[in-house]
């Protein structure tokens, strides 16, 4: 979820720090001083630690906490003392007033005592249980109620509305049928202050007129410069000036407002630097932390609603999806549930939960959660583990036994079979739990090598046994739920079968011509096998190896219909390095039999302008790869569309940029996180300039036969099942990314197929709405039938209604809105899309599924029943004539990457390298057997010699620890590594120690064990300049240069490299300070944040250790340091430690006598001289000669 709530208190403090400071608009930046006077900053915060009360004889424990907490709130708020008080809790409770949780008018004595009476304890408000633990102490500002008033400034798709009213307080009523409201629109400039005197102020008393312009005008500037969502202020207290010098005072009593949490990286600072103590009234020297942040102050806390309390579990699983780049997701319903779940993507986990409450089983619902996003092995097993001891954790089993729920959607790039692996690892641990719960399991997946996922589950079954069912993709998604609590299917899915669901390989099949099901040859007739060899063509023949390459001319450009987006001719740019994602439209482009690629070129830009080889079948074909715009436009004018696949904090320039040039038509936004005020932004700025927007927060689209855009579809063994190779009669559009596989999945066994296929994308505000596209499919001849599927959360499917009731849309329209269970949630639940949250009555999935039947379209009673009506109304218009089916052509052959087949276990491959000297898997201290410490003689070691002969003094013995330490984990790294590579096949062609030594040390450079001087460099100068972590990322992300020092192929946050780790723990433990590795942690909390790769690296962490060293030792003068710095000592300390490792490698392959090494030929794509010249880029006038 993107637009997040925050407490009363941080709110109030963001106000107060920049009211005065954020930029007014333009329109009005050039009037006078403030006129009015804001409340001097007095708000003060106290959290209690409820989870002393776990233990209920610990309550006085508690109760001595809370004394001893408020007292030091005292002590660092001295004006408690003095002023009159208000306390209120501060939980994101509604009415506080009327439930009774305000006093006023009070002295710090009854605060305290009103807030002992109260901490701890349970209470009720609007049939909501919570614990009170959060409370807000402010001064009391007495005042008549004509002066108080009501202002409300929240986002909407359009712009940003302003609500206000002049009679505001407890008793302000319905405030949107009272108030007067001023719509801001996205692309038009802020209003003048006659429009605002006119729209909103016509009952304020005139004297107060300019202090509420100039009040709004610098509220609004701070709710865009911060990235509100929402804010209200209730009462807004206006009182006449002290005195004829003075403007009026204002006052926020009570505020409410949600921040957009993905607009972090750029308001995040911001967020921060109101936070800090000395700008929160705290009195000097009265700090309560010294921890090192990302910015200048603690980064924004968003709360769990009220009554929704963070469980540890829940808050463990929240951190776990804060350090990966995939998707995880947990809330507990209902701890003591018997009906479980986990489930893959966020709209499958909505439908999971919809399909549960429909058979009356809500209150049985343990949990809602998903996992999605491509989680690691590791990353799923922690997930798993969690909820199977949540599951578990009664010592008394439910009589009727437990059911845990493992289903999802047919994922598009997760590899099933490496998720389950750390779901089996879980199960395995908890094999007798499982068992004393009776707990019964069933599984529904598809995707990527879900065969061997569900083989290996359906295996684990009867070897702990446990009762565990499995099903495919054959089987509808929710079909498991009645099996699972009804002991029984619907009825409406026929292909139900746990016996073969999960034994079919298509990959395999292919490669041994077998039924993977069987086990044996499909029969053939002796008419098939005649036809086979007289008449059928091969569609993937083995490629002459020594023709690898393929190359292709620029296609002429073709005038098409405005609701035709895409064709057989599209071509597209992909922005970012998305190889595996290009592959794959590669794939589908060949089994399409398309004249050329859908991709012309990648943008990426940071690199030089190069091509870049992808498979066109069995061969091979160059892409150029260009480093901006310009070049790309200028290549390829033929190109209208545009796959981004930039982060969340850059795709919003990458898009503007692509905008500006008139070819392009369509963009695809990919990345998840876009700040709702970009996304706003790109939809408006393209309705001007007619671009169609798909996304953010999508996987995309596909037009079979056509065009299929990143990763939309899946890998080739679904799209082929789904017949996506070929155009249906069947168009749809969905929120959800994931549900889109399952709807071809639907769409391919219930009529003839899809014909083109949308997802909008699950945030706020997709560039593109249902309507957009569904008005496209309605003028779209070829296009029979329309399918919409919606969800809990937005008003665009009330368009639809519309488009329904006048006539526009006269096609037969399947609906569905997902998220028909949160009606059935005592406490809000934020579904897994940014956009799945109720925020009225209408945007219930209930009122938009009636809504949608009252309109006229086809509104089946539950979503399971969604395939039933899709049949139905498809066998009616073939009934009718409407649609004819097509004869279905011949299911086209996939060629198979290598690494996939190796990953299906269908080939195998003999290592390259035999090495005997060294053991990289974690035994950093031995090589060749024998410990470095054996030929130290007085205990000072190499680095005591290293400091003698590199610094001419003797350095203390931890830094000559720290030296030795370098050396031992930077002496070898394994056989592959490029320098040891080069020192084997060196010393394999029968050349000296020296030659193969030379030969691997040249390899060392900047993308290669060099970097350590580079690293040193940048973290320095950026800690010199005072540069916050943050600034110093986004400082390189503009100047488009990578950080040295961060970054692992392997390693990850959740996967850490061992060796830094020694590193990390030494310095801190050991050094007298680690400023720089301090502050290269808090940048790594950053990086991270973004992919959870980016780490700080062994070169990184050694770089900045060693210049704490140097600085902090007192072994060197300030000067001195920074010498050694330049002139390259930490890159010889890579040097030293890995001629070792070079000298060892050379030594093994002479004693193994090894012989020459020659590369295989097959590993090496040949150009042939002469080809290359004619390669893809020819002149369109030539192309234009040939053709006449």
């Amino acid at each position: 979820m993107s637009a997040k709530a925050i407490r009363e208190y941080d709110g109030k403090l963001l106000l107060a720090y920049w009211l005065l400071r954020s930029s007014l608009p333009s329109e009005v930046s050039t009037e006078k001083a403030p006129r009015f006077s804001p409340p001097i900053s007095k708000v003060a915060q106290v959290i209690f630690d409820t989870s002393l009360l776990a233990d209920v004889t610990n309550q006085i424990e508690f109760n001595n906490h809370v004394i001893q907490t408020l007292n030091i709130l005292e002590s660092i708020n001295p004006w408690l003392l003095t002023d009159k008080l208000v306390v209120k809790p501060d939980q994101l409770i509604k009415r506080r007033g009327k439930s009774g949780l305000l006093l006023l008018n009070a002295d710090w004595q009854q605060v305290k005592e009103w807030i002992i009476e109260r901490a701890g304890k349970e209470i009720k408000v609007d049939n909501v249980s919570g614990v009170l633990k959060s409370f807000l102490v402010e001064p009391f500002i007495p005042h008549p109620s004509h002066t108080e008033y009501y202002i409300n400034i929240n986002s909407v798709r359009d712009g940003d509305y302003i609500l206000f009213t002049h009679e505001g307080g407890i008793e302000v009523g319905d405030v949107d049928a009272k108030a007067l409201k001023l719509l801001i629109p996205v692309d038009q400039n802020y209003p003048s202050s006659q429009e605002i005197k006119e729209k909103l102020l016509v009952n304020v008393p005139e004297a107060k007129k300019d202090a509420l312009i100039h009040f709004i005008s610098r509220l609004y500037a701070v709710f865009v410069d911060l990235h509100f969502t929402y804010l209200e202020i209730n009462p807004l207290v206006v009182l006449d000036p002290v005195s004829d010098d003075k403007t009026p005072l204002i006052y926020y009593l009570d505020l409410a407002a949600k921040l957009d949490q993905t607009a972090e990286f750029e308001a995040g600072p911001k967020w921060a630097i109101a936070r800090i103590p000395q700008n929160t009234g705290i009195s000097v020297g009265h700090e309560t932390t010294t921890k090192t942040h990302a910015d200048q102050g603690p980064p924004m806390e968003f709360p769990a609603p009220f009554g929704r309390e963070l469980t540890k579990e829940e808050a463990n699983i929240q951190e776990l999806d804060a350090k990966t780049g995939a998707s995880l997701k947990l809330t507990v319903l209902n701890k003591y549930g018997r009906i479980w779940t986990m489930v893959a993507g966020g709209g499958a986990s909505v439908v999971y939960s919809d399909a549960i409450a429909a058979l009356g089983y809500a209150h049985e619902l343990a949990n809602y959660g998903e996992y999605s996003g491509a989680p690691t092995e590791t990353q799923t097993y922690e997930y798993a583990k969690t909820i199977l001891d949540l599951m578990t954790r009664n010592p008394i089993p439910h009589p009727e036994g437990k059911v845990l729920i493992i289903g999802g959607g047919i994922a598009n790039f997760t590899n099933v079979a490496v998720t389950f692996k750390g779901l089996i690892r879980a199960l395995l641990e908890f094999k007798q739990p499982l068992t004393l719960h009776k707990v019964k399991i069933f599984v529904r997946r598809g995707g990527p090598n879900y065969q061997e996922g569900l083989r290996a589950m359906r295996q684990l079954g009867d070897n702990i046994g446990v009762e565990i069912q499995v099903f495919g993709p054959e089987t509808h998604i929710t079909e498991i739920v009645p099996l699972a609590l009804l002991g029984r299917g619907s009825g409406l899915d026929n292909n139900v079968s746990a016996q073969d669901s999960t034994s079919v390989n298509s990959f395999q099949d292919q490669i041994l011509g077998t039924n993977s099901a069987t086990g044996k040859k499909p029969a053939t007739t002796e008419h098939e096998e005649e036809t086979k060899e007289s008449h059928s063509r091969p569609v993937t023949p083995i490629a002459n190896p020594r023709e690898r390459m393929t190359y292709f001319e620029n296609p002429k450009t073709y005038e098409r219909p405005w609701y035709t987006t895409f064709t057989s001719e599209t071509r597209a740019f992909v922005f970012g390095m998305q190889p595996r994602a290009i592959q794959g439209m590669l794939d589908f482009d060949y089994i399409c039999k398309r004249k050329v690629p859908s991709v012309a070129a990648m943008i990426y830009p940071f690199g030089g302008n190069h091509v870049q080889k992808f498979y066109w079948g069995t061969k091979e074909t160059l892409l150029h790869v260009f480093n901006n715009f310009e070049d790309a436009i200028s290549k390829f004018q033929e190109v209208d569309t545009v796959v981004n696949f930039a982060s969340s904090r850059s795709v919003y320039d990458s898009t503007l940029e692509f905008m500006k040039f008139k070819q392009i038509k369509t963009i695809s936004i990919i990345a998840e996180g876009v700040p709702e005020r970009y996304a706003r932004k790109i939809l408006h700025e393209a309705k001007k300039r007619e671009v169609l927007i798909i996304g953010p927060a999508t996987v995309g689209g596909i037009k079979p036969g056509c065009f299929k855009i990143g990763n939309t579809g899946g890998m080739m063994d679904n799209i082929i099942a789904s017949k996506l190779y070929r155009p249906g009669s069947v168009s749809y559009v969905s929120k959800s990314g994931g549900m889109s596989n399952e709807l071809n999945n639907i769409i391919s066994r219930k009529t003839d197929g899809v014909y083109e296929g949308i997802a909008i994308g699950g945030d706020r505000y997709p560039g593109s709405t249902f309507i957009d596209h569904l008005l496209r499919f309605e003028n779209d001849l070829n296009c029979k039938v329309l399918v919409l599927l919606g969800e809990v959360g937005g008003i665009e499917e009330y368009q639809v209604c519309n488009a329904l009731r006048d006539g526009r849309i006269k096609k037969p329209l399947v609906a569905w809105c997902i998220g028909t269970c949160a009606k059935m949630f005592a406490t809000e639940v934020q579904f897994g899309h940014a956009g799945a949250l109720a925020q009225s009555d209408l945007e219930t999935a209930d009122a938009k599924n009636k809504a949608l039947r009252d309109a006229g379209a086809i509104v089946p009673e539950t979503f399971e029943k969604l395939p039933l009506a899709l049949h139905e109304t498809y066998q009616k218009l073939v009934s009718e004539g409407t649609i004819v089916p097509a004869p279905e052509p011949e299911i086209p052959k996939v060629p198979i990457d290598y690494s996939w087949a190796q990953e299906l276990g269908l080939v195998r491959k003999p290592a390259s390298f035999v090495s005997t000297i060294c053991d990289d898997r974690g035994q950093e201290l031995m090589y060749a057997g024998m410990g470095i410490s054996d030929v130290f003689k007085e205990n000072i070691g190499i680095g005591g010699v290293l400091s003698l002969l590199w610094f001419k003094r003797r350095l203390p013995e931890y830094a000559c620890k720290f030296i030795e330490m370098i050396l031992m984990l930077t002496a070898d790294h394994g056989p592959a590594v490029s320098g040891a590579h080069n020192t084997i096949v060196t010393a394999r062609a029968g050349k000296d120690l020296i030659s193969s030594l030379c030969s691997g040390l040249l390899t060392i450079g900047d993308r290669f064990g060099g970097a350590l001087d580079g690293a040193a460099e940048q973290f320095t100068s950026a800690y010199d300049k005072s540069l916050t972590p943050r600034e110093f990322v986004n400082s390189m992300r503009r100047q488009n240069k990578l950080i040295l020092g961060i970054g692992h192929k392997v390693k990850s946050r959740n996967n850490p490299d061992f060796r830094v780790e020694i590193i990390k723990n030494f310095a801190i433990t050991n050094f007298p300070s680690t400023k720089l590795l301090d502050y290269a942690l808090a940048v790594e909390e950053i990086t991270t944040a973004k992919k959870d790769s980016l780490i700080l690296n062994l070169d990184g962490a050694i770089a900045v250790c060693f210049v704490d060293l140097l600085r902090e030792s007192g072994a060197f003068t300030r000067e001195e340091a920074e010498e050694y710095i330049k002139i390259g000592a930490l890159n010889g300390l890579f040097v030293l430690g890995r001629s070792i490792g070079f000298t060892g490698h050379y030594l093994d392959q002479k004693r193994l006598k090894q012989g020459l090494y020659r590369h295989p030929w097959d590993d090496i794509s040949y150009l042939v001289p002469g080809v290359e010249t004619g390669r893809t880029f020819v002149n369109p006038d030539e192309v234009e000669k040939k053709s006449a």
